[in-house]
């Protein structure tokens, strides 16, 4: 499967490791989320990065005492109808200051990009070609907004507030309130 990030295509450096088999070393892996909360401690003390595939039925706040130890969450999306994993990654971000990277996988779909980058996404699995084209094209599409998400960027109210103020024109009059 193709992988997002960065507005890039790129290779996918985690393994995604199955529960019933022995974790290897000298790789970054990706485990289950009953897999990680079961062996968390062992899993969160390996050198290597390790990254967790977490069903969008069960709350994050599950992971939030170990998510400075996490590099990567993987949220899911099962089917394109099904948007908890927005939710999910809205609330890994900005209520709990993930900084890892979020990745979407499962029914990622192309016309939904923008919006799972606002939601704080930052790489993205996706099934066809065609379509990593599409979203590594589309990052740059757009660079203004106004509303606050998690992704970290400044709407326009933002944006205008930090701008300093601009000198009226030469011979313009100033008008008293």
């Amino acid at each position: 499967m193709p992988l997002v990030k960065s507005g890039r295509i790129v290779e996918d450096q985690y393994v995604r490791i199955a529960d019933d088999a022995p974790v290897p070393d000298g790789v970054a892996v990706i485990v289950s989320g009953a897999r990680f909360l079961a062996d968390a401690e062992a899993l969160s003390q390996r050198a290597e990065a390790v990254g967790v595939l977490w069903p969008n039925n069960r709350p994050v706040a599950e992971l939030a005492p170990y998510l400075n130890r996490i590099a990567l969450v993987a949220l899911t999306f099962p089917g394109f109808r099904d948007g908890r994993a927005y939710s999910q990654a809205r609330i890994l971000r900005e209520r709990y200051g993930f900084m890892g990277e979020l990745r979407a996988t499962g029914q990622v779909l192309r016309d939904q990009f923008l919006f799972l980058m606002r939601a704080g996404f930052d790489s993205f699995e996706v099934s066809k070609d065609a379509d990593a084209t599409a979203f590594a094209d589309s990052i740059r599409r757009f660079d203004v907004f106004y509303q606050p998400t998690g992704d970290g960027r400044a709407t326009v109210f933002r944006r205008r507030l930090a701008r300093p103020p601009q000198a009226a024109p030469s011979g313009a009059r100033a008008h008293a309130l």
